[in-house]
C-alpha cells in the first residue's frame, strides 16, 4: 500500500501542471484583462474595453480607451503585473528603470509567463493580489477554512439524514413509504442548489415571509462580544440555510446508495443463516447487515466532501455573501485578478487530488480485502 500511495503522490505534480496549463491557456482567450480593469476604474467607463495588439512600437501594446492616461502609467502597470520587463544593455550598472537610456521595456511571452508562474506555485509562492491589499496566500488562508467548514457540515448533515432514511427504505422496500419518499428525493435532486438557496432566503430570511435566519454572513457584527455558548449559537444560526442548500442535492445519491447497499446485503446467504438461528430482525440488521452495507458508504465520504466543495460552494457562498474560497475565486475571475484566479485553482486542484488519495485509503481501511497494488499490477 505504501508503494501505491507514493505513486499517487508523485502523480500529483504532473496532474497539477496539467490543470494549470489548461486553465492558463483558457484564460488567454477571455476578453479583457487586468490592465483594462484598471483603465476602466480610472476612467469610470465600466468593464467594456478590449485589448488591441500592435501599433505601440517594438513589442508595444495599446489598449482601447487608454487615451488620456499617461503612457508611463500603462507601462508601470504592465511591469507590475508581469506582462513586461525592463531589459538593459550589457554592461549597464545601476538600478534598471525606463528612465535609463540603456534600458527598455520588453513584453514577456506567454510561455515564459506560464513557466515563471509554475515555478513559483510549486514553491507555494502565489505572489500578490493585483486588486487587494493582501498576498494571495493570505487571502486563501483567510477564506479556505470557511469553505472547508461548510463542506464538512454539509457532508455531516447529508449522512445523518440519508443513512437512516436509506435503511428505512430498504427495510420497507416496495411499501407506500418507499414510494413517496423516493418521489420526494427525486424532486429534491432535481432542484439546483442555488435555486433552493433563493427559495430558503425568500421564505426564512426576510425575503417575503418570515425573518428567522440571517440573510448573509457567517457571524453577527457583535460576534466577538458574545459568550462561548452565544458564539456557537450565532454561528449555527448563520450556517443553517447555506448548509441545507448545499446538502439538498446530496440526499438523493446517498439515500439511494444506502438503500441499494442494504438490499444487496439483506439477500445474501449469511443473513438467511442468521435469521435461521433465531436472531431478531433488529439484531440481524444492525449486528450483521449494517457493518457490511456501510463499507461503501463510509469509504465514499471523502469523495462526497470533494463533490460538495467543487459543486455548489461557489454559488452558495456568493448568494449568502460568505467569504469562502469559492467566492474569492469567482470575484477574482470577474476582476481578472490572475494571481488570485490561478492561486485558488491551484489550491482547489491540490485539495481534489489529496482527497482522492484519502478516498482510496478509506476503502482499504473499511475493507482490507481491497488491494490497489494488485490492481495496479
Amino acid at each position: 500500500m505504501a508503494a501505491y500511495i507514493l505513486r499517487r503522490l508523485l502523480l500529483v505534480i504532473p496532474t497539477l501542471i496539467g490543470i494549470m496549463l489548461v486553465n492558463f491557456a483558457l484564460i488567454q482567450f477571455v476578453p479583457g484583462g487586468p490592465i483594462q480593469q484598471v483603465i476602466a476604474r480610472v476612467q469610470g467607463e465600466g468593464n467594456t474595453m478590449a485589448e488591441v495588439s500592435g501599433g505601440g512600437g517594438e513589442g508595444g501594446i495599446q489598449y482601447a480607451g487608454a487615451q488620456g492616461l499617461p503612457p508611463e502609467l500603462i507601462s508601470e502597470l504592465e511591469l507590475q503585473m508581469g506582462f513586461a520587463e525592463i531589459v538593459c544593455e550589457p554592461g549597464f550598472e545601476g538600478e534598471p528603470s525606463l528612465s535609463a537610456e540603456e534600458c527598455s521595456k520588453e513584453p514577456i511571452g506567454t510561455v515564459r509567463r506560464f513557466g515563471i508562474m509554475l515555478g513559483n506555485y510549486l514553491r507555494f509562492d502565489f505572489g500578490e493580489s493585483w486588486f487587494r491589499s493582501n498576498s494571495v496566500t493570505t487571502e486563501i488562508a483567510r477564506t479556505l477554512p470557511v469553505s472547508i467548514t461548510l463542506g464538512l457540515w454539509t457532508t455531516l448533515l447529508a449522512y445523518l439524514v440519508s443513512i437512516p432514511l436509506g435503511i428505512r427504505k430498504a427495510v420497507r422496500n416496495g411499501t407506500p413509504f418507499d414510494t413517496w419518499t423516493s418521489g420526494m428525493i427525486v424532486v429534491a435532486y432535481a432542484i439546483p442548489s442555488f435555486l433552493f438557496a433563493v427559495l430558503l432566503m425568500t421564505l426564512f430570511a426576510g425575503g417575503t415571509y418570515w425573518r428567522i435566519f440571517p440573510l448573509r454572513g457567517l457571524t453577527s457584527p457583535d460576534f466577538e462580544s458574545l459568550s462561548l455558548f452565544g458564539q456557537i449559537k450565532d454561528y449555527l444560526w448563520h450556517i443553517t440555510l447555506p448548509v441545507i442548500s448545499m446538502a439538498i442535492s446530496g440526499f438523493a445519491t446517498l439515500t439511494l446508495l444506502t438503500k441499494n447497499s442494504f438490499l444487496d446485503e439483506i439477500n445474501k446467504q449469511y443473513v438467511m443463516t442468521a435469521r435461521a438461528k433465531g436472531l431478531t430482525e433488529r439484531r440481524v440488521l444492525y449486528g450483521h447487515v449494517f457493518r457490511n452495507a456501510m463499507l461503501i458508504i463510509i469509504a465514499g465520504l471523502p469523495g462526497m466532501l470533494l463533490a460538495i466543495l467543487f459543486g455548489s460552494s461557489i454559488l452558495i457562498e456568493t448568494i449568502f455573501s460568505l467569504d469562502g474560497l469559492g467566492r474569492l475565486g469567482f470575484e477574482a475571475v470577474v476582476q481578472r485578478d490572475y494571481p488570485l484566479v490561478f492561486g485558488t485553482l491551484y489550491i482547489f486542484g491540490l485539495l481534489g487530488l489529496l482527497i482522492g488519495i484519502l478516498s482510496d485509503l478509506m476503502y482499504v481501511l473499511v475493507d482490507p480485502r481491497i488491494d490497489f497494488e494488485k490492481r495496479a499490477g
